[in-house]
């Protein structure tokens, strides 16, 4: 589908409107070839619409808009955990087998403070996509500035489901006990 030349305004407009119809993430890539502009002002054009107070979330999966949904999980959780690179993967399937969904990681950088990104995992494929994303861009992960030591928001529709999911944790040695 060919675009004809759209204003910035317009662009940005159409991409808001596009990010709102789906739930499901859309690249930078995706929307600079839909646009026929280059990521980078797509880039730009997502700081604008943050700028303005639209609820657009970067995650590693692409750009969503964050709208009051019915279906969030009711019960929600920070939960500190500390585990090398190569079982990033085995963590997330824990969390991911139990139900529970994980919404973000944060680390404590000792210079630079909190560093918190959003990840949007509830099953075994967006585990798959974060893990080859990490491996095709070789770029290190936020825990691996604190040593492995992070904490996840987590979320389910039953407290149970995070009592269980943590617990799985726990067994393998991930959890950070006081």
């Amino acid at each position: 589908m060919t675009k004809q030349k759209l204003s910035s305004n317009e662009r940005r407009e159409q991409i808001l409107n596009a990010l709102k119809q789906t739930a499901e993430p859309k690249t930078g890539k995706e929307l600079s070839e839909l646009y026929a502009v280059s990521r980078q002002v797509i880039v730009g054009d997502i700081a604008l619409l943050k700028a303005q107070n639209e609820p657009i979330m970067s995650t590693s999966q692409g750009y969503i808009y964050m709208s009051q949904q019915e279906d969030t999980p009711r019960y929600e959780r920070t939960i500190a955990c500390c585990h090398n690179k190569e079982q990033t993967e085995e963590e997330l399937n824990i969390l991911v087998d139990h139900g529970v969904y994980v919404k973000d990681v944060i680390v404590d950088h000792p210079i630079y403070g909190e560093f918190k990104a959003v990840l949007h995992i509830s099953n075994r494929v967006d585990v798959k996509k974060f893990k080859t994303q990490v491996d095709q861009s070789n770029a290190a992960l936020l825990s691996e500035l604190t040593g492995g030591v992070h904490l996840h928001t987590i979320a389910a529709d039953e407290e149970e489901l995070l009592d269980q999911a943590e617990q799985a944790l726990r067994d393998q040695g991930f959890i950070v006990e006081d």
